[in-house]
């Protein structure tokens, strides 16, 4: 790289200038007092951790997403995180070790290997919320409308919401009896809804046929809430596990209608987002627009296991940069009182009341360039028979 280069940042990686930053701030302010009037708790996990730990539960996923190191004083590796949703799960399982339900929120920035989109970012500041220890469909439909309240605030108020459910292709695989290597060859195929694929898969392994037909339906079964009752319909022999996960998913619309009534729900019964994370409902907010959810979350059941404590869970995440672009932009720069370099006693004071009442006062300073105007500032101290003064320009 030569010296022309050298102020060049990897693809993905950017940084934040003022104005950004002070949007960027204002948001997350509003946010996180947003959460703690829900009554979740504000959680800092660290940046760096050992390998295992991070990657706990998550799938293979997230281990391409990580950047590994490591450690120069034990030797053991190292991640810096893509995902805080399982360190916040440590923090849950190890550290509080509470029995009664746990809200936890967080923000932070995490690392990708590569970006998850076009021109995406492959550092994001991750906001979201969590819910641990109850296992009711009521803590899917708390962790959801919170999910919708912090779009709200980040000028989102009609979002397309996409449910799910991983347990039924669950449940679907293990009745057919696949292996790992077939349910892998699968679960890419549904992703991609190659239905011609799906067929010969099916067939090649000879698959019981009422299994297979349900198993080849799921690419089809998505649209309205029509797709339930159909859903119920084409599924009715699948057994217990299946039909109680659509039960599910009945009942959680149905309680989202009737907190949020204009709601827009949208089902998709082959969407299986984290599905070797995620144990239950899965969820994503999208835009028009955008091709890409802008927020997603689901249930994680028992992820805590190997933190010493299983405890049902659920919860979702964002990128708080994703949420400032969809915001209208507007010069929220704040109006600012421009001061002359003088060490006067009266001015000094009159200075730092002006700042206790949340005015930006930025002080000149002797032989600068430019004064009040080039500062940004539109009134200046003036002192005049009854001591310093603020004065428009």
């Amino acid at each position: 790289m030569n010296k022309t280069d050298r102020w060049l940042l990897p693809e993905g990686i950017e940084e934040v200038l003022p104005e950004q930053a002070q949007r960027l701030e204002q948001l997350r302010r509003q946010l996180l007092d947003t959460y703690e009037s829900w009554g979740y708790d504000l959680v800092m996990p660290p940046f760096i951790e050992y390998l295992e730990s991070l990657l706990t539960g998550t799938g293979n996923d997230l281990d391409l997403q990580t950047f590994k190191l490591t450690d120069q004083l034990t030797g053991r590796l190292m991640g810096v995180r893509a995902d805080m949703t399982p360190q916040v799960a440590r923090i849950d399982a190890h550290q509080l070790k509470k029995d009664t339900p746990t809200r936890l929120c967080y923000m932070g920035t995490v690392l990708h290997t590569r970006s998850d989109g076009f021109a995406g970012s492959r550092s994001p500041l991750q906001v979201g919320a969590e819910l641990y220890g109850h296992a009711g469909i009521e803590s899917d439909v708390e962790v959801i409308t919170l999910m919708l309240e912090t779009l709200a605030l980040a000028g989102v108020d009609s979002p397309f919401i996409d449910l799910g459910h991983v347990g039924i292709y669950r449940e679907l695989v293990k009745q057919a009896g696949l292996d790992k290597e077939q349910e892998a060859t699968l679960f890419d195929s549904l992703q991609r809804k190659a239905n011609t694929e799906i067929t010969a898969y099916l067939k090649e392994w000879k698959l019981d046929k009422e299994i297979g037909n349900a198993i080849s339906t799921l690419t089809r079964l998505n649209g309205d809430e029509t797709i339930l009752a159909e859903a119920k319909n084409v599924l009715k022999n699948a057994g217990k596990g299946v039909l109680s996960a659509l039960d599910e998913l009945t009942n959680i619309a149905a309680s989202l209608k009737q907190r949020l009534p204009g709601i827009q729900i949208h089902y998709d019964l082959a969407e299986l987002r984290g599905y070797h994370y995620h144990t239950g409902t899965v969820f994503a907010a999208y835009v028009a627009g955008r091709g890409q959810a802008i927020a997603l979350g689901g249930r994680y059941d028992d992820i805590g296991e190997v933190f010493g404590r299983a405890r049902p869970a659920t919860g979702f995440s964002t990128d708080l940069k994703t949420l400032l672009s969809l915001l209208p932009h507007k010069n929220n720069q704040l109006a600012a009182i421009f001061a002359p370099a003088d060490n006067d006693a009266g001015l000094q004071q009159k200075i730092t009341e002006l700042r206790q009442q949340g005015e930006k006062v930025i002080c000149a300073l002797p032989g600068q360039k430019g004064g009040a105007k080039e500062m940004l500032c539109d009134r200046q101290l003036e002192k005049n028979a009854s001591g310093w003064q603020v004065k428009d320009l």
